[in-house]
């Protein structure tokens, strides 16, 4: 006969493992079950979190003392072993790995706690979810007849997916916390006194889950009133919600205070909208606390909302990491992408953070690369018109998301299957299938971005947009593609 949970209140949260070619720790906390353990404390349920991407997990610095690598604002690598690629990756010439902690690992914090009356997983990239099949074979081995929850990203955007090949019990797509509650009143027999009807009422996140901490992550706003056609931000967090900007301030005051947190990130991807009454009165709480804080965002920010009386309060209140949303400086695609940038807007917000005191160095713009039908010569010209406005650029690569206008240009274009695994929405899928944008082509640019970007950390004026050094040549000479029509356009691009 399968043995109860001692308590039946007794709640465990799983932020799952990352499985992929590359995962790097840039400021990355399961934020929204931090929020849900607070909302199910308030409920009278006890929670017990594993955090498979806890970089400071006690039992990964006990096996072995250089863990974890700490690089600078608290970020650094995360510890990995390398696993067999599942079959729909299998031509993909890169290693595949699970990132975080160690499986052995795992099963030790499983057996650390009582048997838990539910468990309760989350998730995040669609690709990622073989971190998630993992995570939920191992607890049903130990515990074949505990409940488990399956939500997040992927169970968002994937729900069929989930629902046919997790092994999850229940499968709970959405953001809305009421129906979860409810399937956990169901199940255990309780009844939640407390539900917040909206974002703005969700109390602080649970942080006292973490005994170390090396930073935090914050989310003074959920959703984004833009339409960009790679992001799917609108089907994750529909409409939009802000949190009272006096209350996010003292959640950083009080980090600071009882923590010593110096390092936040915003996950905000529209942290800018209605300045006035959201960021503003944020900053001159922050401002009069006069706190030794760095402040980052590693989403990008709208750049045209960046004013010179805003950009001088981020200078004050300590933003350190800021990233621009610019994505191409093709203007046809700005245009498809809902005009949210123009080329005149990154010129003039650039100048505006100059202005409060920013150098070119300290600042970095988005570009996309390996969009649906985009080119090598509009990558580059992107790449060029940002280091014209003296910052770096930060390349990230397409991935396609289901639900987006470029998931669907990709479907096209690609003959990708709509129903196809997840895994194939991998970001390092498309520069195989593309003709247009081949992954030699990205690799070279990849290279010439990152020298120029290190010419501009040294102070190197070569902002004209042509500037390559004799030894950034001799690496396109050596990374060519050969003597085709496409590689010999590349290099007179160069």
């Amino acid at each position: 006969m399968a043995s109860k949970p001692k308590y039946p209140r007794n709640l465990l949260l799983i932020n799952p493992w990352i499985t992929d070619f590359a995962a790097f720790d840039l400021w990355s906390k399961p934020l929204g079950l931090l929020y849900l353990t607070s909302i199910l404390r308030q409920n009278g349920h006890f929670v017990r979190l594993i955090d498979c991407m806890d970089r400071n997990d006690p039992l990964l610095k006990a096996s072995n003392p250089k863990e974890p690598k700490v690089k600078r604002y608290g970020i650094g690598p995360y510890h990995k072993e390398e696993l067999p690629k599942p079959a729909p990756l299998m031509n993909i010439p890169r290693r595949y790995s699970r990132y975080g902690i160690p499986e052995a690992h795992f099963r030790t914090h499983l057996s650390e706690g009582d048997k838990p009356a539910l468990v309760l997983i989350t998730s995040m990239m669609t690709y990622w979810y073989p971190g998630v099949f993992r995570a939920i074979k191992l607890i049903k081995t130990k515990w074949p007849d505990v409940t488990i929850l399956l939500g997040g990203v992927y169970t968002t955007l994937c729900p069929t997916h989930a629902k046919e090949h997790s092994g999850a019990d229940f499968v709970l797509p959405g953001n809305d916390v009421r129906p979860l509650l409810e399937r956990i009143d169901d199940l255990l027999g309780t009844r939640s006194e407390w539900v917040p009807e909206r974002f703005r009422d969700f109390p602080s996140p649970a942080w006292d889950l973490y005994p170390k901490l090396d930073y935090a992550v914050l989310l003074t706003s959920r959703g984004c009133p833009s339409r960009c056609t790679f992001c799917a931000s609108h089907r994750l967090f529909p409409g939009f919600e802000t949190r009272d900007p006096e209350a996010c301030a003292q959640e950083i005051v009080d980090l600071y205070r009882h923590r010593r947190i110096r390092d936040f990130a915003f996950y905000d991807d529209a942290l800018l909208l209605n300045a006035e009454q959201h960021i503003f009165p944020m900053l001159d709480a922050l401002i009069s606390r006069r706190l030794p804080l760095r402040l980052h965002t590693p989403n990008g920010l709208h750049a045209k909302a960046i004013m010179p009386e805003l950009a001088g309060h981020m200078r004050q209140a300590g933003f350190r990491t800021i990233r621009l949303s610019f994505e191409s400086s093709d203007l046809r695609r700005q245009r498809e992408m809902g005009a949210k940038i123009t080329n005149e807007g990154l010129a003039a917000a650039v100048e505006n953070l100059k202005g409060a005191g920013y150098q070119g160095k300290e600042l970095e713009a988005y570009v996309l690369m390996g969009l649906p039908g985009q080119t090598l010569e509009e990558v580059i010209s992107s790449v060029r018109f940002v280091t014209q406005c003296g910052v770096k650029t930060k390349l990230a690569r397409f991935s396609p998301i289901p639900g987006t206008r470029e998931w669907d240009r990709a479907v096209e274009m690609y003959g990708l299957d709509p129903q196809a695994d997840p895994l194939l929405h991998n970001n390092s899928i498309h520069p195989f299938v593309s003709k247009n944008l081949t992954e030699a082509d990205l690799g070279k640019v990849a290279l010439w971005t990152r020298w120029i970007n290190q010419e501009l950390d040294l102070g190197v004026n070569g902002m004209d947009g042509a500037f390559v050094s004799k030894g950034m040549r001799e690496t396109f000479r050596k990374h060519g593609r050969g003597g085709d029509a496409a590689s010999s356009s590349s290099r007179r691009n160069f």
